[in-house]
């Protein structure tokens, strides 16, 4: 079992009091991590506020050059992080991989971005244009499915943008990204990323220190909430990636043998832990029957088990509350009669946070397994008509993160996917998201946005200067 430290102040440092953290697969304890309060954050933004100072007058090739640098180290380590990563996380080996390399993709593309001035007006009387300077010290709070790829998605884009950061890592997961901290420790500019971790009641301190400029978060609407909330008070600049229900929609047309592979890992990757993950289902009754069973012996061929070993397809439930929560929708769907066509046991073995992959067959729509966010491996199935009442049926709900459409018709696609109250939507395909462009929820699923030029912009206030020409002064 290896001590992990913070970053702090361009050190790695301790306080001497610990947390454990397990890996899901068996529940024993991989790694300890600072148990950091009030003291640690109130040293980490100060250093975060001394090195803004000097930070937010670097030039645009310096930051560029600084990120790119994460992005080495990260790309450099990868064969280490992504062991290390299943160890905390759950998830198996290739899906590891694709995180880490992802995160050093995205940095990589991100370092690329810039916030060019916009010339407002330009004539002989005046010329007025448009800067945008960074906000400040920005406060990330990162959650437990994706932990190095939120990490980076939320320090990448504060250094591009001239801030400094102090980033909290969930508890459940933060041992790859305190790897990370000590391989960057020398590639960033001290004080610039300071990485400190502690148990749930560090959060709120973040979120209304008095010298932290925005928050960053990614989590549950519930917490998004209580953050935006604990930022009022400062009125701190806040973005919030929250919640989700997405639907996916399954026209008659759309191939069955193709499409069901497809439609089982957009709802069963990670073990079902991802915000835009397919959470609902709705497949035409044309082909109603057909797909389901094709969903389900395709699930059958997938393996649930320890993500460090060959083979496996499907991981362990990251945490012991989640997995709680997840039973407990199963059970509700049992209590209340809904048809499985696969899953609904958990595993009797005892160790481990292992649910069986679970397919529903057309539950009803107020069932708590359709009506709420299962973040598991728990799929409802659910059979329409026509194309406006699947659209209503799909827009009927508090979250409108993501969704997608499967057909051979691409236009017809792409008018369904216009009338979804969403901030993404994909045609046949799912949880592909680009660098370049912004990604955010609508409804309670989010407030701002993520990635490309727009998500860069939450980053920085807008500063309007004007020369008045010929001015008599």
């Amino acid at each position: 079992m290896t001590d992990y430290k913070n970053l702090i102040d361009g050190e790695m440092v301790d306080n001497g009091e610990w947390l454990d953290v397990l890996n899901p697969a068996n529940e024993q304890v991989v790694g300890r991590v600072p148990a950091c309060g009030k003291d640690e954050l109130d040293r980490a933004v100060a250093a975060a506020r001394r090195a803004f100072k000097t930070w937010k007058k670097t030039s645009q090739e310096e930051r560029q050059q600084v990120v790119q640098g994460i992005a080495a180290a990260i790309k450099d380590n990868a064969d280490e992080l992504y062991r290390l990563l299943t160890t905390e996380q759950g998830k198996p080996h290739q899906q590891a991989q694709q995180e880490i390399y992802g995160a050093a993709g995205l940095a990589a593309a991100q370092s690329t971005l810039t916030l060019d001035d916009v010339i407002n007006q330009d004539d002989d009387t005046r010329l007025s244009r448009t800067r945008r300077v960074p906000v400040g010290v920005v406060g990330g709070i990162v959650p437990w499915n994706f932990p190095v790829m939120m990490a980076i998605q939320k320090i990448v884009p504060a250094l591009v943008a001239g801030c400094t950061i102090v980033l909290k890592p969930s508890p459940f997961t933060p041992l790859t990204t305190l790897r990370i901290a000590e391989l960057i420790k020398d590639v960033v500019p001290a004080g610039t990323v300071n990485i400190i971790t502690g148990e749930d009641h560090l959060g709120p301190m973040i979120t209304e220190h008095p010298d932290i400029d925005k928050i960053t978060f990614t989590g549950s609407t519930a917490t998004g909430k209580k953050i935006m909330e604990g930022a009022s008070g400062d009125l701190k600049r806040i973005t919030l990636e929250l919640g989700g229900n997405d639907a996916s929609i399954v026209l008659p047309d759309a191939d069955v043998e193709k499409v069901a592979e497809q439609l089982f890992w957009s709802s069963f990757s990670n073990a079902g832990q991802v915000c835009i993950a397919a959470k609902r289902v709705y497949i035409h009754k044309d082909i109603y029957d057909d797909l389901s069973k094709a969903i389900a012996e395709y699930a059958k061929t997938v393996v649930v088990g320890d993500g460090s070993q060959q083979g496996t397809g499907v991981g362990p439930i990251q945490n012991k509350k989640q997995y709680e929560r997840v039973l407990e929708l199963i059970q509700d769907a049992k209590d209340n009669g809904y048809k499985f066509l696969t899953g609904g046991d958990k595993d009797p073995s005892g160790t481990g946070y292992y649910v069986p992959i679970t397919i529903l067959d057309n539950p009803p729509e107020d069932a708590r397994i359709v009506a709420e966010e299962q973040f598991g491996p728990v799929m409802p199935l659910l059979k329409f008509d026509t194309i406006d009442e699947v659209i209503e049926r799909a827009n009927n709900s508090e979250y409108g993160l993501a969704g997608a459409v499967w057909t051979k018709d691409t236009d017809k696609g792409v008018e369904i996917a216009e009338q979804l109250e969403t901030g993404t939507v994909w045609i046949n395909e799912f949880m592909q998201l680009s660098p370049f462009a912004p990604f955010g929820g609508h409804k309670q699923s989010g407030f701002g946005a993520e990635y490309g030029v727009d998500g860069l912009k939450e980053f920085t206030y807008p500063q309007v200067i004007t020369v008045k020409r010929d001015a008599a002064v």
